[in-house]
């Protein structure tokens, strides 16, 4: 099964406020984040410095001090935020650099797989931060989602 990691979860859900909390160009702190939300103090403060080392936030020290996007919001993909927490997206252990597989020379669903991963990731960075932080209210549950190529069987 695919799935966000925690850490890439949380991640996104500060992602969200903070460009929500952009507007104002106030900084916003680890542990506001985490009670609005319920997460661990902790665990926000090591997302958020990720974040930072991985220039999509900028940490401000001292009493007015906290998080504000490094970027706008409409520059920064969700495949951006979850590659900054948890590195590279795979699906498979071969499709690292290192081919860490046994079945390397013999697999038949290597490459297919491979092309999964990169419309994987060609979707991941279609999606912004602005996207997520935009109130898309009632009108936008009423329709239903596009389908995703990434989805699709054909053309695997």
């Amino acid at each position: 099964m695919l799935r966000l990691s925690k850490k890439a979860d949380y991640a996104l859900i500060a992602m969200k406020h903070l460009a929500r909390k952009s507007k104002g160009a106030a900084s916003t702190s680890a542990r506001e984040i985490a009670e609005e939300y319920g997460i661990p103090i902790e665990l926000m403060a090591k997302v958020l410095q990720r974040l930072v080392r991985t220039g999509l936030l900028l940490s401000t020290q001292g009493t007015r001090g906290g998080y504000t996007l490094l970027r706008p919001s409409a520059a920064i993909t969700v495949g951006d935020v979850i590659q900054a927490i948890d590195g590279p997206f795979t699906v498979t252990a071969c499709s690292t650099e290192n081919h860490a597989c046994g079945q390397y020379d013999k697999c038949s669903v290597r490459d297919p797989l491979w092309q999964l991963r990169e419309r994987l990731v060609a979707t991941l960075g279609t999606v912004t931060v602005a996207e997520l932080a935009a109130d898309m209210g009632a009108a936008a549950t009423a329709t239903a989602p596009t389908p995703v190529a990434v989805l699709r069987r054909a053309n695997l």
